[in-house]
């Protein structure tokens, strides 16, 4: 688990003379006094590589109004190496703050998902890929997730060997959540997913897509735990806030939703979490 000290901390390193962005990270000093975070969640950014200034206004913005920035998949248009160093490139306007991150579909279409991940962890951002960070007290877990569809509708492992193998990666997803669940030991838990893990927050979808935005089986873990929230995207056309069976909120925050429930701030959502 990253872990940010409450100090700061004595194997802080230079580079070139400079601070590399992950050692600013773990030398940012926690010890303020703070009876609230407040995040926020923007997911589906589908970043071109001529996306670049589109959204460095927007960051600067977050960096004076929130204390981290959840980033919920889809953060490039097609999984293009280029793509996250021109994102990259973006967030350098979000100096010295705390970015946390999970990977989308779109993230994955060339294959190059591994590559992704590691350009964006060496820029400084936490890709949650089945770990956990804490950042003022507060942890944050997060998996991609899956489809699947929701209760007693949710796509079985049975028949095909295809099928099976779909559902097991929807259960493969869920298993790691429950194991980043478990090692959290923080009194207040955020959880970033891509795919919906409830039904409520894909309303407004055709119903026909409805297995492929998502699967019940991620809701399982959250109900398991005591979360604090939990924020996805994916569905463009779905719902901006639900609940789990047990009252967890659940914010979708893909851009689409964001732009037609929030116009006059449509770029993210911002929540706010009481440490008191």
């Amino acid at each position: 688990m990253w872990v940010l000290p409450t100090f700061p901390a004595p194997g802080c390193h230079e580079n070139n003379g400079t601070f590399t962005r992950i050692a600013i990270f773990w030398c940012i000093d926690m010890n303020e006094l703070k009876r609230e975070i407040v995040l926020a969640g923007m997911a589906d950014l589908h970043f071109k590589r001529n996306s670049q200034g589109s959204l460095k206004q927007v960051f600067l913005e977050i960096s004076r109004e929130a204390d981290v920035l959840l980033l919920c998949g889809d953060i490039t248009e097609a999984g293009y190496i280029e793509e996250a160093r021109a994102l990259v490139d973006e967030l350098k306007a979000l100096s010295n703050f705390p970015v946390i991150a999970v990977l989308g579909n779109h993230d994955f279409e060339q294959g190059k998902e591994t590559e992704i991940r590691k350009l964006f962890r060496r820029s400084g951002m936490m890709v949650l890929d089945g770990e956990t960070c804490e950042f003022y007290g507060v942890g944050f877990a997060g998996v991609k997730g899956f489809g699947g569809g929701f209760g007693n509708r949710a796509l079985q492992p049975w028949g095909e060997q295809i099928i099976k193998q779909f559902v097991n990666a929807a259960i493969k997803e869920a298993t790691s959540l429950e194991s980043a669940l478990a090692k959290l030991r923080t009194k207040r838990k955020i959880v970033l997913l891509h795919y919906s893990p409830i039904r409520e927050t894909v309303r407004g979808e055709d119903q026909e897509i409805f297995p492929y935005l998502g699967s019940s089986r991620l809701e399982d873990p959250l109900n398991r735990y005591s979360i604090t929230a939990v924020f996805h995207g994916h569905s463009h056309h779905g719902t901006h806030e639900g609940k789990t069976a047990n009252g967890t909120p659940v914010y979708n925050v893909a851009l689409g939703v964001l732009a037609r429930n929030f116009p006059e701030n449509p770029f993210y959502r911002l929540v706010r979490i009481s440490l008191e």
